[in-house]
């Protein structure tokens, strides 16, 4: 982990019209976090948890602010530069899996590089994550066939095929139990360890968010205590 920041954000604002109210999502945030590191984001809904995860993830535009992603300027790029992003520098995972029912795991994971423009044979790099989440044994399963802590451990192996600089999990563990949830955050915190991966996990629960190595409390659309958060 290095001090340079991957992630900046200043004055980050977005508001929502609903006929003739404003919803204020996000009330002018203010973070870093650096190369390497492994950041929780916790707090309650409609905390503005997941409108950050939309925003940071180039999914939804910012009312107002800056966002630099891996020297990246988000609120400048065009809709195209902003697709390459998603493509190349950030990697998602998402609550509910988004497996494709007809694919086997593999083919999952390896729609994620055709996608990317990927070509040819998957490297070394890819065999050691694939061992690392442990799921060698169930690459021609399809989705039906796992359980919920493989289809989200081969849901993190489809994040992090195209080897993204940035990765962002939106309640990873929501639909696991204890069990596997254990599980998967700590497959989190080991890939973030072996292979320096930044990662930004959104969440609702303390326990979860204790695997990071810091944690950022938001709370109506706030940071808390209010500040810089580093």
């Amino acid at each position: 982990m290095t001090d340079s920041p991957i992630i900046s954000v200043r004055d980050l604002r977005k508001i929502y019209h609903a006929g003739d109210v404003d919803v204020h999502a996000l009330r002018g945030l203010d973070f870093d976090i650096r190369r390497g590191e492994f950041v929780s984001v916790i707090g309650p809904s409609g905390s503005g948890k997941s409108t950050l995860f939309h925003i940071l993830g180039g999914l939804t535009p910012p009312s107002a602010g800056s966002i630099v992603l891996d020297g990246n300027d988000l609120v400048r790029m065009s809709d195209a530069g902003r697709t390459r992003l998603r493509k190349k520098t950030v990697g998602f995972v998402f609550q509910k899996y988004n497996l494709l029912p007809t694919l086997t795991a593999l083919g999952n994971i390896e729609i994620a590089r055709y996608i990317a423009g990927e070509r040819g044979p998957v490297g070394p790099e890819f065999e050691r994550l694939i061992d690392l989440l442990g799921i060698r044994s169930r690459l021609n399963h399809k989705p039906r066939s796992l359980s919920g802590g493989e289809q989200q451990r081969v849901a993190i192996a489809r994040a992090l095929v195209n080897r993204p600089a940035i990765v962002l999990a939106d309640e990873p563990t929501g639909n696991l139990d204890t069990e596997n949830s254990m599980a998967v955050l700590s497959v989190l915190r080991d890939l973030n360890k072996r292979l320096g991966q930044t990662i930004l996990m959104i969440t609702h629960n303390p326990e979860a968010a204790a695997y990071g190595d810091r944690v950022i409390h938001m709370r109506d659309g706030r940071i808390e205590p209010p500040g810089l958060a580093v």
